[in-house]
């Protein structure tokens, strides 16, 4: 048995490939992690048993420390990816002079979610379509963020890799030898040929082998594409794009944590919002204001189940709230308050990007749009899936309770501006959405509700905002009282109905915000260093999901020709598999944790809205 240091790779430790563009990933998932594959065929990120978990394998943070799972032809040549049709399983095929080969990736979700919960499986299936082809292996785990050493034990049936509590087990059809930290082999495949790999986590009471002798996964593999086309099935979507709306809806499943409901905003950490800045944060983790855009995009697609599960892990939240009234901003996947933000100085960061953080200081935060945003799901869940209890009613009126006496307060908005606090228009926007949605939905339902004093708040806040938000100068609603920075936030006025569309301040904000954060297809989210409460140093790529938003404002304004142009234009800026990170930087490359759940909620609404407006 071998033991090896924290953070020592030992021989051969370096990642092959070094930093590959975040965008040359796919991704994998059993709805309790994922895992990211490189179009090189490495796994360069996983954590384990669940998204929140210490990774296992960091190389995309790191590639000299962090660990990675390498299966690739020893030929050059060119690689290609793509996922099955209407499932998340990949294949990463490779275009060599001396034949193609396949390496096929899944995680088992059947056995996470019924068999066995305590087991979580990364399956791996080499082939060769043409000719001969020689692989190499090489599997390099990095424990606790490459900080915790591991013993490594070999027999013949492959490698256990134990870490204080961690167990990881590589079932190999043929031998592997040790390097250090991990193991490689090397194999040769003529066409017609194939062999099984098994990675797999097992956590303390499983019943599963750790590793297992003659592993086939052909069961297993059957078993997870039946079950996501399956689901897919239950997508009503038919109109334009079906395809990409397909893969968002697949996207946002596999960062959803099975036993809560819960859907990850990204299911990694501290990918830079720019190459060398200090912009990276982890995404690992469920904010409340993520709802109303979840329980939407579900329900404009069908899927009241999902719609439902995330509603219910939001209500749980409501049950919790701060000894003040209020709600956390963000919480773990578990529910979990605590989320103390710590930097990892040990590794380098994706291409020199530190610090490398774990944990989220904005937890912290006051953030008064998530009131809004938070109503506006439970409204649209009472509507289209189950009805709120009385029970649930009764903590929801506490909280607009809560709006009521701490509208007036600044706050860090939603962005998580760590420049001060400040009056944010969109803040004061959706506290009159909490307000407005608590008032409709009392009447819909006959809740009791102190209706008068929620409706005078309602409408001192809509003319504040006319009066203090907007600016002249600008001829459009601004970021924060007294600036004349423009914020694409805004953008999300006509959307939530808080003004008509076509409201001739509404058309202009929309003007400006073209003329100010508009290049071609792709949004800035504000002027960084324009006025807005941005203190950081360095700066930051285009947002995608606010991009979508434009699509949507203008859909709604009437400009469904500008809106189908651009929104085709950022279909485009996807990556090979239908993927978005939260960023596009200068040249394209995706920049930002990977891949973000928002972006992919904001196209499934501008699809559907967009393709209802152009008619059949």
């Amino acid at each position: 048995m071998n033991k090896v240091g924290a953070g020592d790779l030992g021989p051969g430790g370096d990642h092959p490939g070094g930093y590959m563009p975040i965008e040359d990933h796919g991704v994998i998932g059993d709805l309790h992690s994922v895992a990211l594959v490189c179009t090189n065929g490495s796994i360069d990120w996983c954590c384990l048993p669940h998204f929140d978990s210490p990774s296992v394998f960091a190389a995309i943070l790191d590639a000299q420390k962090g660990g990675f799972f390498r299966i690739a032809p020893r030929s050059s040549g060119v690689s290609r990816q793509m996922y099955l049709p209407d499932t998340n399983v990949l294949v990463t095929r490779f275009l060599c002079e001396d034949g193609v080969g396949e390496l096929v990736d899944f995680m088992p979700v059947a056995q996470a979610l019924g068999r066995d919960k305590d087991c979580h499986d990364i399956v791996r299936q080499a082939r060769v379509v043409r000719g001969t082809l020689s692989f190499k292996l090489q599997c390099l785990p990095a424990f606790d963020y490459a900080r915790a050493p591991h013993e490594l034990s070999l027999d013949e049936r492959g490698a256990v890799f134990e870490s204080d509590g961690m167990h990881l087990g590589l079932s190999s059809p043929i031998e592997l030898r040790g390097t250090g930290a991990g193991v490689e082999a090397e194999f040769t495949l003529h066409a017609g040929d194939d062999l099984w790999f098994l990675l797999r986590h097992t956590e303390p009471g499983s019943s599963a082998p750790l590793i297992e002798s003659a592993y086939d996964g052909t069961a297993a593999f059957h078993e997870t594409v039946d079950f996501w086309r399956q689901w897919v099935a239950g997508i009503k979507y038919r109109g334009r794009w079906r395809e990409m709306v397909q893969r968002s809806a697949l996207t946002l499943k596999q960062l959803t944590f099975a036993p809560t409901g819960a859907i990850v905003a990204a299911p990694t950490t501290s990918l830079p919002e720019e190459i060398g800045g200090v912009r990276n944060w982890d995404y690992r983790y469920t904010w409340i204001r993520d709802a109303a855009f979840t329980v939407y995009g579900f329900v404009r697609l069908g899927l009241t189940r999902e719609a439902e599960q995330f509603m219910s892990w939001v209500e749980d939240r409501t049950h919790e709230t701060n000894p003040d009234g209020s709600l956390q901003i963000m919480y773990s996947i578990n529910g979990e308050h605590d989320l103390p933000e710590i930097a990892l100085p040990h590794l380098e960061g994706y291409r020199g990007s530190a610090p490398v953080r774990i944990g989220n200081q904005a937890a912290s935060q006051l953030q008064l749009d998530i009131y809004g945003e938070l109503m506006d799901s439970a409204y649209l869940a009472n509507k289209y899936g189950k009805p709120i209890s009385y029970d649930t009613w009764q903590h929801l009126r506490g909280l607009i309770d809560y709006v009521v006496d701490h509208w007036q307060e600044k706050d860090e908005g939603i962005w998580e501006v760590r420049g001060g606090r400040q009056h944010m228009v969109f803040s004061k926007m959706m506290c009159w959405i909490a307000l407005d949605r608590g008032l409709r939905l009392a009447d819909k339902r006959s809740f009791p509700a102190p209706r008068n004093q929620w409706l005078e708040t309602r409408d001192t806040i809509y003319e504040q905002i006319m009066e203090r938000g907007w600016s002249e100068k600008r001829q459009s609603f601004v970021q924060y009282y007294g600036s004349d920075s423009l914020d694409a936030s805004n953008l999300l006025m006509p959307l939530t109905f808080f003004i008509s569309p076509t409201d001739p301040k509404m058309e202009s904000t929309l003007d400006a915000t073209m003329r100010t954060l508009v290049t071609d297809s792709l949004v800035s989210r504000y002027q960084v260093g324009a006025g807005a409460l941005d203190d950081l140093p360095g700066g930051e790529g285009t947002f995608n999901m606010c991009t979508f938003w434009l699509v949507e404002a203008l859909t709604r304004a009437g400009r469904t020709d500008e809106a189908r142009l651009i929104f085709e234009k950022m279909l485009g800026y996807a990556n090979h598999l239908g993927l978005y990170a939260e960023e596009l930087g200068a040249s394209g490359q995706a920049l930002g944790n990977f891949p973000q759940a928002f972006t992919h909620m904001a196209l499934i609404s501008s699809a559907f809205n967009l393709d209802k407006a152009l008619g059949d």
